[in-house]
């Protein structure tokens, strides 16, 4: 290895020996054993090339904790999404047992990426084309046997509605009518495909092409259609749009490697799928496939990861899991229903001239004392330290506490294309690090402005299925770690001790009423139902769906399976005469008169004491009630009911 880097290595190693850490000091020399072991089994060039921080200039807004929705992505631009799905006579014979032909799994598929795409992502454009029709619906009708159902454009409630009506024997029909089934050729429809995406003049950070069949062979042998198919996916491909294959089951199998493994790209990165050899059978799989494709992995940033002064490598940062909440209320214009845009103008209070961002100034008093700043002052107050990921040192694994996690963690994974030599150095400090069961720590800025967190950096392994696809991809799972200002020692009560008695028979209750959880088998029901009531109001349902909210519990089952264990239990803990329904909230009094409660009797006041207050100044001392009583006494006409406004009313009365 160079010694220039192995004397860089060194002074880290001397840096991180004086840096403290929140449970103690570490071993240097374990730190430097770590660096060099993890450098000599990666086989590290000895050099690498040189990255500035990702940032952008115009971050200027604080980065709050746990707040990821405004972080510039990765790929900037809309996703683009296009299905072809093939509308031959196959796709719409039925499944065995009354099981749904492979058209109307399509178009449910479809219908459950428009409804999400309109929920998670409405700036997305989204299309839907058929191949192998009768009819023919594109521009200028250059394609035969291409049917141009929706063009590239975001979703809606109207094409929600269209989707609709070609489900089921119904929609099946009317698709029969409307576009029926005729002569394939599939370099046309990707031809036509490119044409949509080319057409497009707004940024498209992701394209993506999505193939719906059941057939192997779509022209059947004929090999001229074939190759012209095949090179214009090539195009495709070369323009930056990725093809996925979407197969059904089909009598005696689907046979990939006959043509369609030439026309699907191949995975992008390691941790996506690649062509699934089996064919979907099922709609549950198939919509699993297509939300596993239909949606680009894009890291919240790219940052370097400092292992001492002059060795950075390359990494990107992912979320693992997102809080869902309800969107925003957005105003509208009442005359044509477009969204209000709001701008903000500063203008001078005295000579009424629009001030410039370079007029104005901030402000903070400090001890009765007012200290003005100037914009770049406050700039150089908010930064603490550059965007990225330093190493302070490593720690076992055993100190790393379930009470240390403050909120979901991110996912650090390399990013080669930014740094060469990042993915080899990554993965043999990832290796190093699970061997000797140990988690590194390090400082964490994830944009200019936002405070410096600890992260933990615990490695995960590659862990893959019996058919060889990755179940776990392998990187670091960065868990926040709290400072020492957000641990406190609480004074518990000093509450009885339960008997062993008492404390076995709760050990049968719960054994009784354990089961297994899964995190994915509870909704939230307040945005379900939000949700459910907006596509009603958009698709002009009579009623929202109903929606079962898994979170109340069952409590048939519960008594079903405790039986006589909670009388038991309550015979042990409380007395004989303890009722826990017994208990009513206390009545309010009857009020002494009749008809409710008590009313408080008018005060009337009569003008010369009306004047009097308003000669003294005092009729602000009166109550608005009292107010409003003297306006209807005297007749007094007011156009509000401000206090302000009455006020003003009684004075030009009075004062005729």
């Amino acid at each position: 290895m160079d010694a220039r880097i192995r004397n860089k290595i060194k002074k880290s190693c001397v840096y991180a020996n004086r840096t403290r850490l929140v449970a103690g000091y570490f071993n240097r020399n374990h730190f430097c054993n770590i660096i060099h072991s993890a450098i000599r089994a990666g086989q590290v060039h000895a050099t690498m090339a040189q990255w500035n921080d990702y940032h952008h200039e115009d971050e200027d807004v604080d980065g709050e904790e746990g707040d990821e929705s405004g972080v510039d992505y990765k790929s900037t631009g809309r996703d683009s999404l296009v299905f072809l799905v093939d509308a031959s006579k196959e796709m719409f014979i039925k499944g065995e047992d009354g099981e749904p032909s492979p058209f109307d799994m399509t178009m449910q598929c479809v219908r459950s990426v428009y409804t999400s795409k309109i929920i998670s992502s409405d700036k997305d454009l989204v299309a839907l084309v058929f191949y192998g029709t009768e009819q023919s619906k594109n521009p200028r009708n250059s394609f035969k046997h291409v049917y141009i159902y929706h063009d590239l454009d975001s979703p809606g409630a109207r094409r929600v509605q269209d989707v609709d009506g070609l489900r089921g024997e119904k929609g099946a029909h009317v698709a029969a009518e409307t576009m029926g089934s005729g002569y394939t050729n599939l370099g046309e429809a990707l031809w036509c495909c490119s044409n949509l995406y080319s057409d497009i003049k707004l940024r498209l950070s992701h394209k993506r092409l999505m193939i719906f069949t059941c057939r192997d062979m779509p022209h059947g042998g004929d090999s001229e259609h074939d190759r012209q198919a095949r090179t214009k996916a090539s195009d495709l491909k070369e323009t930056g749009v990725v093809i996925d294959l979407m197969h059904l089951m089909k009598p005696g199998g689907f046979d990939v490697s006959l043509f369609f493994c030439d026309v699907v790209s191949p995975p992008e990165d390691e941790a996506e799928l690649g062509l699934q050899m089996e064919p979907c059978g099922k709609l549950e799989d198939l919509q699993k496939r297509v939300r596993a494709k239909e949606m680009k992995k894009r890291s919240v940033a790219r940052l370097n990861l400092c292992l001492g002064e002059g060795m950075n490598m390359a990494v990107g940062v992912y979320i693992t899991a997102l809080q869902a909440k309800k969107p925003n209320a957005i105003k509208l214009y009442r005359d044509n229903n477009e969204p209000v845009r709001t701008k903000t103008r500063l203008y001078h209070t005295q000579t009424g001239s629009l001030l410039l961002p370079s007029d104005t100034k901030k402000a903070q008093v400090y001890a009765g004392r007012q200290i003005v700043m100037e914009k770049d002052e406050v700039d150089v107050i908010k930064k603490f330290s550059d965007p990225g990921l330093e190493l302070i040192g490593f720690k076992p694994m055993e100190r790393l506490k379930l009470h240390h996690h403050l909120r979901s963690a991110v996912f650090i994974y390399p990013e080669e294309e930014m740094v060469t030599g990042s993915a080899c150095v990554f993965t043999a400090l990832l290796r190093r690090c699970s061997e000797r069961n140990v988690f590194a720590l390090c400082k964490y800025t994830r944009i200019r402005n936002s405070p410096p967190r600890f992260l933990a950096l615990v490695p995960q392994r590659e862990e893959v299925d019996e058919g060889q696809a990755q179940i776990a991809a392998p990187g670091f799972h960065g868990i926040f770690l709290p400072y020492a200002d957000d641990i406190r020692t609480l004074d518990t009560p000093q509450l009885p001790t339960a008997s062993n008695a008492q404390v076995d028979k709760m050990k049968e209750i719960v054994h009784k009423l354990r089961f297994k959880y899964r995190s994915d088998a509870f909704e939230n029901p307040v945005l379900q139902q939000h949700y459910r009531n907006l596509e009603a109001l958009a698709l002009d349902l009579m009623a929202p769906e109903h929606i079962e909210d898994h979170t109340m519990p069952n409590v048939n089952m519960m008594d079903q399976r405790l039986g006589s264990l909670a009388q038991e239990f309550r015979d042990l803990v409380y007395p004989a005469d303890y009722n826990p329904e017994g208990k009513t909230a206390p009545k309010r009094k009857p009020a002494e008169a009749a008809g409710g409660a008590e009313k408080k009797p008018k005060v009337e006041m009569s003008e010369d004491e009306l004047r009097g207050h308003v000669q003294k100044g005092t009729l602000g001392k009166l109550t608005v009630p009292v107010l409003k009583d003297a306006c209807k006494q005297f007749g007094v006409k007011v156009t509000g009911t401000k206090k302000q406004e009455l006020i003003d009313a009684l004075t030009a009365q009075l004062t005729k």
